[in-house]
């Protein structure tokens, strides 16, 4: 894997600052073209090919990345016309980094294995910011030996890389974490927009959870937007928080676990899709639940 061939499918917010390591650490790199792509200059410039499908992206390629919205469009790339299942060489390893359905990733793993080749998920953690640094935290389900083989390329994106089981298991603790994430996040902005209302200076708000039973990451990443209304520090979409813990809630009653407080996160963040749409950053969730409803 020390100058291994490198595909990414998915160049936005964070497949843009993985595929910019990638190239910083020597790799040939193709990436798909697409039109939700950040822009290529800066790739292009360091020597990235542009394929424009991913069956000619995957052809001869060692690694194939995903780094796509969810389940349905990691299915699409790998299975669907011009996939990269119709030309994955023998061996070689599709690493998805993507948010996904569990089931979905073991049907997929399967696919990749009966194509010739093996799987690895690998979801992140963190924000654009993060993985433009290179400093992401990824969470692998895959064997132990795969896991060490792959090793080498996901540091060149990744500063924390947790090895949390079999296939699966990644995309399984990424849903776990996201809904504790985001649930903390809706928690914390369902109080701030009250405490607007009754007056409160978000300043005074932040200061006081800071001290208190309230301070943590969520906090961090709430304050800016909270007290300038800078939305920068979680470039987060409020459709991707949808998905998210609507992925939560399926695996959840999968199992039959509880998962009354996800379905209210749920309502939470479906709420702020009607009123702001979905492409509203997470942030915002502060404004939105304190508008009055039309």
């Amino acid at each position: 894997m020390a100058k291994a061939r490198i595909g990414i499918i998915g160049i936005g917010l964070m497949g843009h600052g993985i595929a910019r390591n990638v190239a910083k650490h020597g790799h040939p790199l193709a990436v798909l073209d697409h039109p939700g792509n950040q822009p290529l200059d800066e790739l292009r410039a360091a020597g990235a090919q542009v394929r424009a499908t991913p069956a000619a992206l995957a052809a001869d390629r060692d690694v194939v990345i995903l780094c796509v919205t969810g389940s349905p469009e990691v299915e699409a790339v790998l299975t669907g016309p011009d996939g990269v299942l119709g030309a994955l060489p023998a061996g070689a390893v599709v690493i998805d980094c993507s948010t996904a359905v569990p089931d979905s990733t073991l049907r997929m793993a399967r696919a990749v294995e009966q194509a010739g080749g093996r799987f690895a998920d690998a979801p992140m953690t963190r924000t654009p910011k993060h993985a433009h640094e290179g400093r992401l935290n990824l969470l692998v389900g895959a064997d132990a030996a795969l896991f060490d083989e792959i090793r080498p390329v996901l540091a060149c994106f990744a500063e924390n890389i947790t090895h949390v089981g079999p296939v699966g298991a990644g995309h399984r603790m990424k849903l776990v974490h996201n809904f504790v994430s985001l649930g903390s996040i809706a928690l914390i902005a369902e109080a701030a927009a009250l405490a607007g209302q009754a007056g409160i200076a978000p300043e005074v708000l932040v200061e006081v959870l800071k001290r208190g039973g309230g301070y943590g990451a969520a906090l961090e990443r709430l304050e800016p937007y909270m007290v300038s209304g800078d939305a920068s520090s979680l470039q987060f979409f409020m459709a991707n928080a949808v998905k998210d813990i609507s992925y939560y809630g399926e695996m959840a009653g999968a199992s039959g676990a509880a998962h009354a407080i996800a379905d209210a996160v749920l309502a939470t963040y479906g709420l702020a899709v009607q009123r702001g749409g979905p492409k509203r950053m997470v942030p915002e969730l502060v404004s939105l639940l304190a508008t009055p409803p039309r």
